[in-house]
Formats: structure tokens, sequence, C-alpha cells
């Protein structure tokens, strides 16, 4: 019945069906212990007094709980609460609160801490905070990547920088490991201000360690190299978290990609496209048939059909625009047979309508190849 009400925000019900268990002992308990069902039933009304900020109420049901369990109740009641109040913006009584578990000598677990130095963190009393991840650690809590994770952040909202890497060190040092949160809150903290070199120094030194989150897209970081015309930067840090096993995202190689191309490193990014065709990265048609138009204008039409066979290999197949890409840049290149074969193959997956289009395809390729002999 509880989970019921609680479920379905009838509070008010909840509420009598509470103090109803608080004032009766429940028929099962055996008249020396209480009921073992007792405390998760309202464990279950605390949380969801405060998922909706009925905090009053959760104290309420809290007290009469305490009156009717055996001992005392247990952290993660005392974490729900807390929590609670720390949501709703209520630090002092969140802190009150954890004095009194101390005093109940019901020890703080790493939620618990958590729980607190991210309110303190969000109420911008960042000592507070400090404070309190020290105590966690005198009393033998060992801290997480969450707890590593809030305090780096809080360091760089204090615009303590060295601080917060410092901080990301001893995290590493400890045996815990970063998460990709971690390295977005490192990567992007620098970045806004304008310390994109040392992001790139970070990450490289995180990937050097073994310590870097398999999982985590630097696409941002790329995308500020770029920018800041660090585009050969850019290259070393793709291909040094590459070659570590960090295989880069899609959206990261294609801006690569592009900023190779509008730079004129146009063998660069065709590596680049090959690169990520092998590991099955398959970029859109359009990076694609730019990469091939920017490849046949510097002459080199045979090494486009290459990368367009290797892409349809891959599941990138052709279509009307590669065709005649190619077929344009082996008429400039005055090569009759690669251009023809090309075009019989445009018809024999229907990207020539008609009789007529292939004569005049066919009459394209002659007519530049008679304009190059002259």
């Amino acid at each position: 019945m509880v989970r019921t009400l609680a479920i379905t925000d009838r509070f008010e019900g909840l509420g009598s069906v509470l103090q109803f268990m608080g004032s009766n002992p429940c028929p099962c308990s055996d008249g020396i212990f209480s009921c073992p069902r007792s405390e998760p039933i309202f464990r279950f009304a605390i949380n969801s007094y405060c998922r909706v900020g009925k905090l009053n109420d959760a104290v309420i049901a809290f007290e009469s709980m305490r009156k009717s369990i055996d001992g005392k109740p247990s952290v993660a009641i005392y974490n729900i609460l807390i929590h609670g109040f720390v949501k709703s913006t209520e630090l002092q009584k969140a802190m009150n609160l954890y004095d009194r578990m101390v005093k109940d000598r019901v020890k703080p677990d790493v939620f618990t801490f958590n729980i607190l130095i991210s309110g303190y963190c969000r109420n911008t009393q960042f000592e507070s905070a400090l404070h309190l991840f020290k105590e966690m650690r005198v009393n033998g809590c060992c801290p997480n990547v969450v707890s590593f994770n809030t305090l780096i952040k809080g360091f760089f909202t204090e615009r303590k920088f060295e601080e917060g890497i410092k901080m990301a060190y001893e995290m590493i040092e400890l045996g815990c490991e970063c998460s990709s949160i971690t390295c977005e809150i490192l990567v992007d903290g620098l970045c806004r201000e304008g310390r994109v070199s040392e992001a790139f120094s970070l990450l490289i030194d995180f990937s050097r360690k073994g310590v870097l989150p398999s999982g985590f897209d630097y696409f941002s970081l790329l995308e500020w190299l770029c920018d800041k015309a660090n585009e050969d930067k850019a290259v070393e840090l793709m291909d040094e978290l590459w070659k570590r096993g960090n295989t880069p995202s899609l959206i990261s190689c294609t801006t690569l990609v592009e900023r190779l191309r509008k730079l004129g490193r146009i063998e660069e990014a065709s590596d680049l496209m090959k690169k990520m065709l092998k590991e099955g990265i398959i970029a859109d048609s359009v990076t694609f048939n730019c990469l091939l138009q920017d490849l046949c204008n510097n002459g080199k039409t045979l090494e486009a059909d290459k990368l367009r066979f290797l892409a349809s290999t891959k599941g990138l197949n052709p279509d009307g625009m590669t065709y005649n890409i190619l077929v344009s840049g082996y008429s400039r290149a005055g090569k009759k047979e690669e251009g023809k074969r090309l075009i019989d193959e445009m018809l024999d997956n229907g990207y020539i309508p008609d009789l007529a289009t292939y004569n005049r395809l066919i009459d394209g390729l002659s007519s530049k190849r008679s304009k190059q002999i002259y």
C-alpha cells in the first residue's frame, strides 16, 4: 500500500499510513523485535517525499521510523534525506543531519560525502568542500571518481587550474581511474580559458600513462586546436591516441579531414580517410566526394579511384556525384579507357538513365582527350 500511494503521489494517504505504522506494532513482529520490513517501507516513503521536495514530511517519516525500528537507521536512509536537503539548497539542514548521523555512530560512506561536497561546491563554499574531503579521508572513507570530479570542477570554477590538474594526478596515483567526465572537465575548463596547449599536453600524457578512458571523445579538443590554427597538434593528438587504442569518433575524423582539405593538405586528408575506412569509420558521402574532387583537381584521379574502391568494400557505395567527379578527373588527365570503364559501371549501377546520356559522357571523354592532344 505504501509503495502504491508513494508512486501515485497520494501523500496525504501515505502520511496517514506511516503514522499508523509508527503507532501500531506490525502483527508479524514477535513483541521483542520490530518487523524487519518496516525500515524498507519507510525508506521508500522518505525517498518519495524527497523526490517531490516534501522535506518536512520526510523528516516526520524519518523520526517515526526511528521509533519503530530496532537499532539505528541505515546510512542509505540518512543519504536519501541529506540528498533531499542538498537538492533543495538547504545545506545547513543537510550538515545538521550529517552531524546527527555521526553522533548516532552511523558511519558515513562515500555517497554521504559526495552529496555534501557537491552541495558545498554548488553553493560556492569550496573551502568547506575541501575540508569535508579531508575529513572523509581521515575517517578512512576512500574517495571515488565522483569525489575527485566534483573537486576538480570546483577548482576550475575557482580558477585554480593548477590545483585542479594536481588533483587529477593525485586521483591517478591513488589508483582511481579517470572517467570520460574527468577528461571533459579538464579539457573544456582549460580550453575555455584559452589554455588549449595545456589541454593537449594533458591528454597526451594521460594517453602515454595508459589512464585515458577508452570511450573518451576528444572532438572538442580537436575543434579547439583547429580553431587556434594548431592543425599539426590536432593531427598529432589523433595519431597518438589512436595508436594507443582510443579510436576517434566519426565527427572527430570528419572535422580533421575537412580542416586538412581547406588547408590544401590533401595527401594527409586522403591518408586519414583511408585509415578511417580500414577501421570501419565511414564518412558521409558529401565529405567523401569533396575529398575525391580535391584529389582529382590535384591530378590524383587514380588515387581517388582507389579510395572509391576501398570505400565500396567497407559499405560506402559510390553515388552519381562520385562517378561524375572521377569521370571528369580521368577526362582531364586524358585517360579515356579508365573513364569509359567508370561510365560503363555507372550504366550497370543505374546512374545513367538513357543511351543519350551515355553517349554524351563518352563524347565528353573524347572531346577532352582531343583538346589535350592539340
